[in-house]
């Protein structure tokens, strides 16, 4: 028994509100419901709307939930994350402690790092790039510094900087131009 759809619309609605919409996709599925209003069967709007029956028993079932809105292309969901709040907080501090070299084995956090140490506190397994993401998102951005020798001295970058004296001469036209006046 297929599932009726809403009885305060008509064909005439229907085509209206698909002619109204700017989104293609939810137009064509209004069409293939306009002509379920018509009297046609849902084979019919199967092919009008070039999907399959199970297909538009959904649509029918969204209109009838929603009306003309509930017909429009919505964000998938996705993978739930991976860190809870509590553990994001965590991490956020973690971060912002630093790492303490006789403990973590670490002069500063790598990203590496970090999933091994969400791993041994709270058993979360994260890969680098999702754990990346997820710093992206709690505003950290990736540093890194400029690689310097330990024993080198303050100042020393400054004495071996090449720096050009400017030399300023007139061009080769301009010199003419000035000897001949």
């Amino acid at each position: 028994m297929p599932v009726p759809l809403r009885m305060d619309f008509t064909a005439a609605q229907v085509r209206a509100a698909a002619k109204k919409t700017k989104d293609g996709p939810q137009a064509r599925r209004l069409l293939a419901l306009a002509a379920i209003y018509d009297g046609g069967t849902r084979s019919d709007a199967a092919k009008i709307g070039g999907v399959t029956l199970q297909i538009v028993r959904d649509w029918v079932l969204r209109f009838n939930a929603e009306g003309a809105m509930g017909l429009l292309d919505r964000k998938a969901p996705g993978q739930p994350a991976r860190l809870l709040a509590a553990q994001r907080a965590a991490l956020a501090a973690q971060v912002e402690s630093g790492p303490i070299p006789a403990i973590h084995g670490v002069v500063r956090w790598r990203i590496i790092d970090l999933c091994q140490w969400l791993f041994e506190e709270h058993k979360v397994s994260i890969s680098k790039q999702t754990l990346s993401r997820e710093l992206r998102k709690m505003g950290y951005r990736k540093l890194s510094a400029r690689p310097r020798h330990h024993a080198q001295a303050e100042g020393a970058i400054e004495t071996f900087k090449k720096t050009s004296q400017p030399v300023w001469t007139k061009s080769r036209a301009k010199r003419e131009l000035n000897v001949a006046t």
